[in-house]
């Protein structure tokens, strides 16, 4: 039995991870907030380190000297506790303040990377600039600053690395004596300090270092974006092509629907006897072709719904409290005569609930899921209808299960592919569109619902659609059953 969950973004656009803005490339600030937050928790992380280290030295600090580590002053405190201020300060602008031009996931960064390097020159001095490899630490800002900000940018970070990395070492060597009072050197350690010249050397050295990694990680950083820009150009082609597609199927589907009319209609003055008495084999021959027609008919009707879901904006959409009961008991009206021809029962044991979507739209997805099960079923089965209610998370399930002829495992991911069918499928319905699942999908990611689908050939299959943020009914409304839905009903 295979079992695989839907769950589709309602633009259904991939991520676009650049905005161009006249000649700059920069990342769009959907992904700078997404890393926004990623490196607010590394802080969050960083920082249970450093009180992990405090805590470590209070409880074992005789140890720790007989090692060479030395106690600490009260530095790691007070880059703790800035670190966790601007945390939570971080946070509080993305998600209590409204987006301004002082408050952008650029400035945002920018804040960010200016109190991050003010706190690791803190660090860098107390644990030794020029005596331990902590200074090449700035360079991980360097790479971040070229990934997430324009060329420019990033230099005026590099530049900035550079004064600070330069003014530590300057006063450590010429204005003040490097303290040691750090994690990894002791007082012996310390007074080995190089020479004014071996410093002036090393500042030298680590900010040419610093331009260089600046220069390497800019130049590899504006051949991916030129390359996201390409694929950017390349996707927006693929959707210009998908439109005139599907402008082209609804001319041609409009161009079909009233010639395939005219059609059926003379069928049917042929059948009635208004054109003259038809022979056995005429009549015969005209019932195969009206049921092509039929299929066909149904087939254009698919289609124009399809595309009348495609163009639906959720932001322009009405959306409405339905209660799942009564839009059910629609769909089975529809459908009994349907299942009786076929002579599948349908069992209904529903708990109503309400829900906010689109009302029409949630139809269409139920009456095509039920459509399915009743077509797919084998003669003389049944197919259930049902609903699961979370009440403490407010969620609520709608299980629709046939015994049929299943799916196979290769084919589930692709069900709710366009004009997709299975060869199984293709067998047991010869008439099929491969297009009622498509439109599921459309109106699910309408009214943003996911689907689970579980199935084995041969067995059947079962459809869950999840609703979220349901409303309960009162006690009195949930324990009446709707019109043509009883609590446990045998057959329709």
């Amino acid at each position: 039995m295979a079992s695989t969950e839907f769950s589709w973004n309602k633009s259904g656009n991939p991520n676009i991870l650049l905005e161009i803005k006249g000649d700059r490339l920069k990342l769009s600030d959907d992904v700078l907030v997404s890393n926004i937050r990623w490196f607010i928790t590394f802080r969050w992380v960083l920082i249970a380190i450093l009180v992990f280290f405090e805590i470590l030295m209070l409880s074992t600090s005789d140890k720790l000297a007989q090692l060479g580590i030395s106690e600490q002053q009260k530095w790691p405190i007070a880059v703790i506790m800035i670190l966790a201020i601007a945390n939570i300060t971080y946070l509080y602008a993305l998600d209590r303040c409204k987006p301004s031009k002082l408050n952008s996931p650029s400035i945002n960064l920018w804040v960010q990377i200016v109190v991050d390097l003010i706190c690791l020159s803190v660090v860098v001095h107390y644990i030794g600039s020029t005596t331990t490899p902590i200074s090449f630490f700035y360079v991980l800002h360097i790479a971040l600053a070229c990934i997430f900000f324009s060329t420019r940018e990033s230099l005026y970070v590099t530049i900035l690395v550079c004064i600070m990395d330069t003014v530590v070492i300057f006063a450590e060597n010429f204005l003040i004596a490097q303290t040691p009072l750090s994690t990894l050197i002791g007082e012996t350690l310390a007074k080995e300090n190089p020479q004014k010249e071996i410093a002036v050397l090393w500042f030298s050295f680590l900010d040419i270092l610093f331009l260089v990694v600046w220069y390497v990680v800019s130049r590899l950083s504006l051949i991916v974006r030129a390359h996201e820009r390409h694929l950017l150009d390349a996707y927006k082609q693929i959707n210009q092509a998908q439109v005139e597609k599907d402008k082209y199927a609804i001319l041609m589907t409009h161009q079909l629907k009233s010639p395939l009319d005219a059609i059926r209609s003379k069928i049917n003055l042929i059948k009635g006897g208004y054109c003259g008495e038809a022979s056995k084999g005429v009549t015969e021959a005209l019932d195969k072709i009206d049921t092509r027609a039929q299929s066909m008919s149904g087939l254009i009707l698919d289609l124009l719904r399809l595309e009348r879901l495609k163009d639906t904006c959720l932001d322009t959409a009405i959306l409405e409290n339905v209660d799942i009961q009564s839009r059910i008991q629609k769909c089975i009206e529809k459908l009994t005569p349907v299942a009786s021809a076929k002579h599948v029962v349908l069992n209904v044991t529903v708990d109503n609930f309400v829900c906010r979507v689109i009302p029409d739209q949630l139809e269409i997805l139920l009456e095509n899921i039920i459509s399915n099960a009743i077509t797919y079923s084998h003669t003389n089965s049944s197919v259930e209808i049902s609903t699961e209610i979370n009440r403490n998370q407010r969620s609520a399930n709608v299980i629709i299960t046939d015994h049929g002829i299943g799916i196979e495992n290769k084919d589930l991911p692709n069900i709710f592919n366009e004009y997709f069918y299975s060869p199984r499928a293709a067998m047991h319905n010869k008439s099929s569109s491969g297009i009622g699942l498509s439109i599921v999908r459309i109106a699910a990611i309408n009214n943003k619902l996911k689907i689970k689908v579980t199935s084995e050939p041969g067995v059947g299959t079962t459809f869950t659609v999840v609703f979220d943020n349901i409303e309960l009914p009162s006690r009195q409304q949930a324990n009446k059953p709707a019109a043509g839905i009883s609590p446990n009903p045998s057959q329709p």
